[in-house]
Parts: C-alpha cells; sequence; structure tokens
C-alpha cells in the first residue's frame, strides 16, 4: 500500500459534479481499480496500488476535462476513460494525461449534446468518418457504429458540410413475418428503423427534426426505396448491413453521388438472409478491402458499450461456436 500525492480542483461549481451524488463516482472508481479515495474538500488522496492510482488520476483529470467542456459525466464515461487508459500505449496515455481522449475532432457536437468515443476504437471510427468519403464500420452488436454514424451525420448537416441526410436499412425478417404485422407497409417498416430515428432524437431537437423530415432534408427509408437513386451532397448511412444482398449492397454503393458521404455499419456474424445467401456486407468487405479511399474499421468485445454482461454473452456465443468448428 502507498499513498499519492493530493489532487486538488479549484472549480467549486464543478466538483459536485465530479465527485458525483454521495461521491458515487468515487467510490464507483475505488471499487474498480481497489483502491480507497479520501475527499477533503476539493482535494482528494488516494491509497492503494501505485498503478491503480495512476490510472484514477488520469480517469479524473478526464472527466474533470468533460465538465469544463460542458459534457455530462458518469459511470459510463469512467468505465470510458479506463478503456483509453488501458490501452497498449500507455506512454502515450500518460503524456496526455492532462487532456481528454476525445479532444479535437474526436467529439461530435449536436444541436442537442456532444458525443465523445468511449473506446479507442470508437475514437478511431469517429476520425474515420470525419476524414474519409466511405467507411464500413463492422463488428458486434453495442459497439456504437449505428449511433456514431448518425451523430457524425446530423454533425456534417448542422454545420452545412451536407444537405441532406439518408438512413436505411434492409427490411429482412429476424424469425417474423412482416405480412403477419398489422398496419400499412410504413408502420411495418418503422419498428426496423427506430434505432435510427432514436439516434437522432438524441443528437436533433423533436421539432427541427419532424420539420427537416417533412422537407426531405432528413430521409429514413428501407434499402429497397434506394434503387435508381443518386445521392448527391449527402451523408448515407446503411445499418444492418449484413442483411443486404451481394445484389443490393452494389446497388446502394452505387447510388453515391457528388459531394455524398457513405457509412455501412453492421455485424457479420449476425446475417438474418437465408440460409446459402451470402451477406453483401462480407462481399463487400472481400471485394472493397484492398481499395485504399475506402476505409474499414473493425469492432470488437472489447468496445462494447452496453452493459457490461453483453460483452460476456458475445464471448460465450463466440467461444462455442468456436468449439462447434473445431
Amino acid at each position: 500500500m502507498s499513498t499519492q500525492p493530493v489532487l486538488e480542483f479549484e472549480n467549486n461549481s464543478l466538483i459536485p459534479l465530479l465527485f458525483g451524488e454521495h461521491n458515487s463516482h468515487l467510490s464507483y472508481l475505488e471499487k474498480k481499480l481497489g483502491i480507497d479515495i479520501a475527499d477533503r474538500g476539493g482535494k482528494l488522496s488516494f491509497s492503494g496500488d501505485q498503478n491503480a492510482i495512476k490510472t484514477a488520476h488520469y480517469v479524473l483529470k478526464t472527466l474533470w476535462d468533460k465538465l469544463e467542456d460542458n459534457q455530462q459525466i458518469g459511470t459510463a464515461e469512467i468505465d470510458a476513460a479506463l478503456r483509453f487508459f488501458n490501452e497498449k500505449d500507455h506512454s502515450k496515455v500518460e503524456r496526455n494525461a492532462h487532456k481528454s481522449e476525445n479532444s479535437g475532432k474526436s467529439v461530435i457536437k449536436t444541436k442537442k449534446r456532444t458525443i465523445a468515443p468511449r473506446t479507442p476504437n470508437q475514437s478511431k471510427y469517429i476520425n474515420l468518418i470525419q476524414n474519409n468519403e466511405m467507411v464500413f464500420g463492422i463488428g458486434p452488436a453495442g459497439t456504437g457504429k449505428t449511433y456514431l454514424a448518425v451523430a457524425a451525420g446530423v454533425q456534417m448537416f448542422v454545420e452545412g458540410k451536407v444537405e441532406r441526410l439518408v438512413f436505411c436499412r434492409p427490411a429482412v425478417e429476424a424469425g417474423e413475418n412482416l405480412g403477419f404485422l398489422p398496419g400499412d407497409m410504413k408502420e411495418k417498416v418503422d419498428p426496423y428503423l427506430r434505432p435510427i430515428y432514436d439516434a437522432l432524437h438524441d443528437t436533433l431537437h423533436w421539432d427541427y427534426m419532424m420539420k427537416k423530415m417533412e422537407t426531405g432534408e432528413i430521409e429514413i427509408a428501407p434499402l429497397a426505396f434506394m434503387r435508381g437513386r443518386t445521392l448527391s451532397n449527402a451523408f448515407v448511412v446503411l445499418d444492418e448491413a449484413q442483411n443486404a444482398t451481394c445484389g443490393q449492397m452494389k446497388m446502394f454503393l452505387t447510388r453515391m453521388g457528388e459531394a455524398s458521404r457513405m457509412v455501412i455499419t453492421g455485424d457479420i456474424t449476425q446475417s438474418d438472409l437465408p440460409r446459402g445467401v451470402k451477406s453483401g456486407l462480407r462481399d463487400a468487405q472481400d471485394t472493397l478491402e484492398g481499395i485504399n479511399d475506402i476505409k474499414f474499421m473493425y469492432f470488437n468485445n472489447k468496445d462494447v458499450v452496453r452493459h457490461h454482461l453483453v460483452g460476456k454473452i458475445i464471448d460465450a456465443y463466440d467461444n462455442n461456436a468456436r468449439e462447434r468448428r473445431e
């Protein structure tokens, strides 16, 4: 056991937000790192393992930077800072210990909130989207592929870098038959597009979003509705791309017009296509990965930012599938 020098914060209005209600953030960090943190006003003293204390200093300084940038923090942000610190390049982390890992371009600012990456791969993904015209985000559920793509598109739209937002998904039935669902086609298809609506609602005020949807500047539609169109001056997202056939994927990618950007997201292991039908996402990966101007970002189970059990569930299924193959 050892004790490190105190860490002091001077802005009294932010200190309660940093520590959390009833010091809940400090307690969470203590439990995560196995250390003790003593609070004396705006001063914190630490006892425990040296490396764990160094990690705590980094996490708290990162959270403080977020607060000074008017960002909200909670246990999710603590987990995010821990993921960044646990990256292999510790020397780089230490050199930037006084800066938020979400500084610069990797932060997405929309009308409603500022969205920061919660894993190093999410940070790389945001940078790829911001700096390339076509990006594929491939990986398991819960890694933020769709949410970050929608948020990045909203930022570009609000800043006037694109004139339209177009979001689409294949309307593939995951073990259910659309024909037996009540309602017209829109009512049947909307549930498939709900994650996109949710991400938009998180980044835009409702009245603004509805107004832009009425004028056609924001469009959410099934993939089949893209056929025959040319999408110019637009930010276009194809979500759940593993459920597109090879023909649909080629059709979609060739809709790209002047001054447009495309993000294609999906999980190759979760295709709902009929047995024997190759996923258009896997086919695009095989066909396009060698093209320099098309970027691929691969997420893994460590990037899952949902409940901590989700990553363990994905690991268990992957191990089970691996054992069956062997």
